[in-house]
């Protein structure tokens, strides 16, 4: 089962500020009404729209270290939340078949309406406890290795892959490096790039470096409007070049990690949209929209011939940093 969402109340990022004084102050009056039997319809009318005109201000401008902070949201939709929206039929995979099972990745096979897939995500939990088990969605190299196992299985049976990024990288602790986490990742890009079946990779919400890269290969990669997606996240950037991290929010303007920017850069196919607020406020509409993006680029990539698939991944990957100069 999937880990359960946080209960209310909901956390507000210090930029919703805001919002949060003004729906607190809703809350209030109908918690009032209710009890004294009143009908404050007409005095929260002008509340309501002030709250309206609040959430178009700060949603629809949102800055690269704003969409971050969303990416991070605590209540946000995880691997296994998708997981159980998207597919029926779901059966968890365990293990490498070489060291041991690695909770951060999961991953197994189900039905994309009447698609047969395998589907592998990085997932985090939901409380300490949960955090603990999946090593806050940081990645082992066993579970790189699960990943490219299960893949392979995928193409031994010519089913189409899809893959959900939502962590800050690999772990890099002692264990992780003895065991070659770099190794198993830099195997994952080998391996996957020529597996001749469809790969679609969404970024749900973090994508850091090599441990968003390790599952990262696909044909189409789709992202979730808030999410991020780089090569570190702004705080580690921002400590590295200023030796302090006050100065995350220029580090993320320079480094471009918001899905417009990647999609500008040719990095990405398609910005999932989310509704306003982000994917932590209306979980129905946010995989809604997930599941309509997968199950057309699905449908579309499992009418390619395979040695289609296998030159057009190639030609996109290679296409990535290129630049001209006059």
């Amino acid at each position: 089962m999937a880990d359960s969402p946080s209960t209310p109340p909901r956390p507000y990022l210090d930029f919703e500020q805001p919002i949060a004084d003004v729906e607190q102050r809703i809350a209030k009056m109908r918690a009032h009404a209710e009890a004294e039997n009143l009908n404050l319809g007409t005095e929260l009318v002008p509340l309501q729209e002030k709250l309206e005109k609040l959430q178009d201000e700060i949603y629809s401008n949102l800055t690269r270290w704003q969409r971050y902070q969303m990416a991070r949201h605590p209540q946000r939709p995880h691997a296994r939340d998708c997981i159980d929206f998207l597919l029926t039929d779901f059966v968890e995979l365990h293990g490498d078949r070489a060291y041991g099972d690695d909770p951060a990745i999961i991953g197994g096979f189900g039905k994309l309406g009447q698609q047969s897939v395998l589907i592998i995500g990085q997932q985090k939990g939901r409380n300490t406890k949960e955090n603990i088990h999946r090593n806050m969605g940081l990645a082992h190299p066993e579970g790189y290795r699960k990943a490219l196992r299960l893949m392979k299985l995928a193409a031994k049976f010519g089913k189409p892959v899809i893959t959900l990024i939502d962590s800050p990288g690999a772990y890099p602790g002692i264990g992780s490096e003895e065991r070659s986490v770099a190794e198993a990742i830099a195997r994952n890009l080998f391996e996957i790039s020529r597996l001749p079946i469809p790969i679609v990779v969404v970024v749900l919400g973090e994508g850091g470096s090599g441990g968003a890269l390790g599952i990262g290969i696909g044909d189409r990669i789709l992202m979730m409007e808030n999410a991020w997606y780089s090569v570190i996240n702004p705080e580690s950037c921002s400590l590295i070049l200023w030796r302090t991290r006050d100065k995350r929010t220029e580090a993320a303007e320079a480094l471009r990690i918001t899905a417009p920017d990647l999609l500008e850069l040719g990095i990405i196919d398609e910005i999932i949209p989310e509704p306003l607020g982000g994917a932590h406020r209306d979980w129905d509409t946010s995989l809604r929209s997930l599941r309509n993006s997968v199950t057309s680029a699905i449908d579309n990539l499992v009418a390619t011939p395979p040695s289609r698939l296998l030159d057009e991944r190639m030609k996109k990957f290679d296409a990535m940093g290129k630049w001209d100069e006059t």
